[in-house]
């Protein structure tokens, strides 16, 4: 049997708001299995966020355990932490995080220069990736230069230039028109397939929900 790329096991989380304590997660459990797509949907403020960043290790829940090709977060600490969220994780955002003065392609680079990876091997993992994305002829232009659609597309690229085991998405087109917006999660949803990376994408938009192998719902911190 196929080891869940990612995986929830009964994860839990409470923040306090002036000395009162939200329920962000309660008990929340989810296996995604490589080259599955899972899009977990439902309203604003019910956890999906919050889930998010207890996958990708930027959060440690109150409760349970978050894991990543089988490593439990727990099980790692400062740097390696770090080191292994670059290897494992890629991540698309609403908010983008594109370096204003960086052209396409040294966007896409950005987490292979953190990895240290030879130069040759980057250039040709650049290439590669903006290819896939349709941003062949653009890699040498700035985000400005850009259309949204197409910055969007440098964010696919860098996301899974690393191979990643996972691919995490947080509204990943909620900036995009509508035609543009399912265009980047179709591209999103088979570039990281054709690797063989789970992904875990939030989304208001039923049409992008419709692209998962599978679809979740949180409501009030909890999986229905």
């Amino acid at each position: 049997m196929t080891e869940p790329a990612v995986e929830a096991i009964g994860l839990g989380r409470t923040f306090l708001d002036d000395g009162l304590a939200l329920t962000g997660l309660a008990g929340v459990s989810l296996q995604v299995a490589p080259g599955e797509v899972v899009a977990v949907t439902g309203p604003s403020g019910s956890g999906k966020t919050t889930l998010l960043h207890l996958l990708a290790g930027l959060d440690r829940p109150d409760a349970g355990r978050a894991l990543i090709a089988g490593v439990d977060w727990a099980s790692l600490h400062g740097a390696e932490r770090a080191q292994f969220r670059r290897r494992t994780c890629g991540f698309v955002v609403q908010g983008l995080g594109l370096l204003p003065q960086a052209t396409a392609a040294e966007n896409v680079e950005v987490p292979l220069l953190l990895d240290r990876v030879a130069p040759d091997e980057r250039r040709a993992r650049v290439a590669a990736a903006l290819d896939r994305v349709g941003l062949a002829g653009h890699a040498a232009k700035l985000p400005d230069q850009l259309s949204g659609g197409e910055q969007q597309r440098v964010a696919v690229a860098r996301a899974l230039v690393n191979r990643p085991a996972a691919v995490l998405a947080d509204e990943p087109t909620g900036s995009l028109d509508s035609a543009n917006g399912e265009a980047v999660a179709r591209l999103l949803v088979d570039a990281a397939v054709e690797q063989g990376a789970a992904v875990v994408l939030v989304t208001h938009d039923p049409s992008v929900a419709r692209m998962a192998h599978r679809r979740v719902v949180l409501r009030s911190g909890r999986l229905r």
